[in-house]
């Protein structure tokens, strides 16, 4: 049995996987860039580390001696991906990420020939981005009969950490991409529709989350629509015309942009993780109007990455892994996230 490497160890998530790993006994090589700041988080949780950059093949190759899985959590996933996706099929690991960037997803899919060839498996979204989503969708949609329609709606998110605003603000001058007729398309004003999330309506605004290409991967939908509950940073960058959304999504604004996230709080507290949940709608409707719809109630979205990410590296060493482009549900099933703690289906 190979050993188990996290990469991307020194950020927010990465260091909440790592301590996740600690309780439960696990014992991961932690990886990063930086050979200090790995070693800062290693050594006091008593793990192995070891340094390496994304874009050097012959360091990532030497971190990756001896292991069997990878756990990349080194966002934003547009511009690492790739590169170890390469190193994984190069020294027959398997990769895992937590991405939920739909190009980022769709381009793994399309290696997964290649993959399978080599023995190794590609499993993109093991964290909240897409596990519980994904797990879902797979559920409401085998409630209906040749579903046609999928839609997922995900509330609870009012806490981020600095990664996942900064790749949120790399998206902002793209329009919102959905799914239809099986085929990726984009639009903008995003669509709006309301959805009950256990307080009554609420405003929900459409996204381009992982699950429109996960969750077609997963249940052969056709239309795929991912909506957010609305939140006010949400609402304002909805509303913001062509020239504006091109404007900020300039280098200079980026990094104008990127810098002020660099002066908040690195994500959420362990008492707001704690405090916190997410509930997650899935409705699955086919050409006859039957429809079908199930809620979710899972832990905060951060803790839930630590869970079900090193649940699937404990599947994968048991054996539980299958070569090519996968997603949780395909392998696990769809009562899989069930099985973690703090998570709850119910149908109506």
């Amino acid at each position: 049995m190979g050993g188990v490497l996290i990469y991307g160890a020194t950020g927010y998530t990465g260091k909440l996987v790592a301590r996740r790993a600690k309780e439960i006994g696990m014992t991961p090589i932690l990886a990063g860039r930086n050979a200090d700041k790995v070693r800062a988080v290693a050594e006091p949780l008593g793990f192995e580390w070891r340094a390496a950059d994304i874009n050097d093949p012959a360091a990532l190759d030497k971190a990756l001696e001896g292991i069997e899985v990878v756990v990349h959590i080194a966002g934003p996933f547009s511009a690492t991906s790739r590169q170890m996706a390469d190193a994984c099929i190069r020294n027959k690991a398997h990769y895992l990420d937590i991405t939920g960037e739909i190009a980022v997803i769709e381009a793994l899919a399309s290696r997964s020939n290649e993959a399978a060839a080599a023995g190794v498996m590609l499993m993109p979204g093991v964290g909240f981005d897409v596990v519980p989503s994904d797990c879902l969708a797979a559920r409401v949609a085998g409630r209906v009969k040749n579903p046609t329609k999928l839609t997922l709606a995900i509330g609870g998110l009012e806490k981020a950490s600095r990664g996942t605003l900064k790749s949120s603000i790399e998206s902002v001058g793209n329009p919102v991409r959905v799914r239809r007729g099986g085929a990726i398309e984009t639009t903008w004003p995003p669509p709006r529709r309301a959805f009950d999330f256990g307080a009554g309506p609420r405003p929900g605004i459409a996204v381009g989350w992982g699950d429109v290409a996960t969750a077609y991967y997963s249940t052969g939908v056709p239309d795929i629509t991912v909506y957010f509950e609305a939140m006010p940073q949400m609402e304002q960058m909805s509303k913001l015309n062509g020239f504006m959304r091109w404007l900020l999504s300039r280098g200079f604004m980026q990094s104008v942009l990127k810098a002020g996230i660099d002066r908040m709080p690195e994500g959420p507290t362990d008492a707001e993780r704690a405090a916190g949940k997410a509930v997650l709608i899935g409705e699955a409707v086919n050409d006859k109007g039957e429809k079908a719809v199930s809620r979710l109630t899972t832990p905060e979205g951060y803790t839930l990455t630590g869970l079900t990410s090193l649940e699937i590296v404990k599947r994968i060493l048991a054996g539980g892994a299958k070569p090519g482009f996968q997603t949780p549900s395909k392998v696990f099933g769809a009562d899989f996230i069930a099985g973690i703690e703090g998570c709850e289906f119910a149908d109506q």
